[in-house]
């Protein structure tokens, strides 16, 4: 079974997805749904409700995992970030994430100002940490992006040339854009040419030193982002991502983009 970093990496990356949606000065409400499959079986649904008022923007993501891994462990997640869009990028407020895995719950609420991390809540509250735990540094939240805006680049950067601040209410951890290219990409009626890069996880801290799955991700050398441009809000957004587990691979794919 997929392992609770595997599927919040997996899930972080597909809620990404829904910003594609249209946009002008009126406000926008826009209704998407993606695929996740394990290898080539389906394992999740993706469901998302995107705001977009002026300046403002707010995203409800869901996340259900379908099929045989239901069998083996119900997998559910529930995602919302909300903040301000300025000169193309994003600067939240608020991130939160309600993940649960068969009878565990876990609930991450993450409050920002100015890019920095100001305020975090986890329910139930972690339980003593062992001694080859990496602990948080205050210099850690600051400067960071949430899990969700960190995959939209603004247009006239170099999409690739990244090295992405990422804190999800319990880890730091950069992840590293390098480019590998590019691949021709459909996504329900849209289809073009996308941006491949690919990804180098690096934990920082809120992880504990030797996790098989934290080294295994680590280690892994074939992670992959398709990013396209939106023709509505001026970014890059993901189309497709590869990630490896240990258990197989994920990949993340979008149905609908940009309208």
């Amino acid at each position: 079974m997929i392992s609770r970093p595997d599927i919040r990496f997996a899930v972080a990356l597909a809620l990404v997805l829904p910003l594609a949606g249209p946009s002008t000065a009126a406000d926008v409400r826009y209704e998407s749904e993606y695929s996740v499959a394990l290898g080539v079986l389906p394992i999740a649904r993706l469901s998302f409700n995107t705001n977009v008022d002026g300046d403002r923007y707010r995203i409800q993501g869901n996340f259900k995992s379908s099929g045989l891994v239901e069998v083996v462990r119900e997998v559910s997640a529930q995602s919302e970030v909300s903040g301000q869009l300025s000169s193309g990028r994003l600067l939240p407020d608020r991130y939160t994430l309600d993940y649960r895995s068969g009878k565990k719950k876990e609930v991450f609420d993450i409050r920002f100002s100015g890019g920095d991390v100001v305020e975090v809540k986890v329910e139930p509250k972690p339980k003593p940490r062992s001694g080859n735990w990496v602990a948080l540094t205050e210099a850690d939240l600051k400067a960071v992006m949430d899990p969700i805006g960190a995959f939209l680049i603004p247009d006239g950067t170099d999409v690739c040339a990244q090295r992405l601040p990422v804190f999800d209410g319990e880890s730091r951890m950069d992840l590293v854009l390098q480019p590998k290219g590019v691949e021709a990409f459909k996504a329900g009626k849209r289809k073009g040419e996308a941006i491949v890069c690919s990804v180098r996880y690096e934990p920082r801290s809120g992880y504990r030193k030797g996790r098989k799955d934290i080294e295994y991700l680590k280690s892994v050398t074939d992670m992959e982002i398709w990013f396209a441009k939106t023709e509505s809000l001026k970014l890059y957004a993901p189309v497709y991502a590869k990630i490896p587990t240990r258990y197989g691979t994920v990949h993340v794919s979008a149905e609908r983009f940009d309208g």
